[in-house]
């Protein structure tokens, strides 16, 4: 049966079927195969960055929550680790990969001891200054094919240090760290 509506028989022409009915019924089985989808996001970058920090904050833990990630004043995760994201999205797990330049975790065989090749899509995590692990990393995640955020932590820490100097201006401050992050991952 044949819709006056444009946008019905648009919809009918998108979805390949011939009804409202079996467009609506092909949307949803997209709809669930898309929520049935299964994504592991590691989260990774050098040791003391706010990984850990990180993942509590995405998911709104607090330190003392009994399922927060752990941090400390030294390295708090040894093994790499899953936190379900959010109730309403089981199917997505963020991974606290352990930091590369810990002691069990040199660079060298870093890949291999967190089982890289598992996860889907990558967050590296920098603090204070770009790092050749940083370069590592992203240049392995792309040989890979695979993608990734990159997420420059402790800006608070640089503003505070850089306010005390004369002329300090925080826009150019934060200009010129995109900047260098952006020259060093091209």
């Amino acid at each position: 049966m044949a819709s006056q509506n444009p946008e019905i028989t648009a919809a009918l022409q998108a979805s390949g079927q011939s009804t409202l009915e079996g467009a609506t019924r092909r949307a949803q089985e997209q709809a669930e195969r898309l929520f049935n989808v299964s994504l592991s996001v590691a989260v990774t970058g050098d040791t003391g960055t706010g990984k850990s920090t990180f993942i509590k904050g995405i998911r709104g833990r607090d330190d003392d929550d009994n399922d927060a990630a752990e941090t400390g004043v030294t390295e708090a995760t040894t093994e790499p680790t899953s936190y379900k994201c959010h109730p309403t999205m089981p199917n997505v797990k963020f991974w606290d990969l352990p930091g590369t330049g810990a002691p069990n975790f040199k660079a060298k065989n870093y890949l291999k001891q967190v089982q890289f090749d598992r996860y889907d899509f990558f967050i590296i995590i920098s603090s204070e200054r770009f790092r050749e692990n940083d370069i590592m990393l992203a240049k392995k995640i792309q040989k890979r094919k695979k993608l990734f955020y990159f997420v420059r932590s402790k800006i608070d820490n640089d503003i505070r240090a850089e306010q005390r100097k004369k002329g300090f201006n925080k826009d150019k401050m934060l200009l010129k760290i995109r900047r260098n992050c952006e020259e060093n991952l091209n």
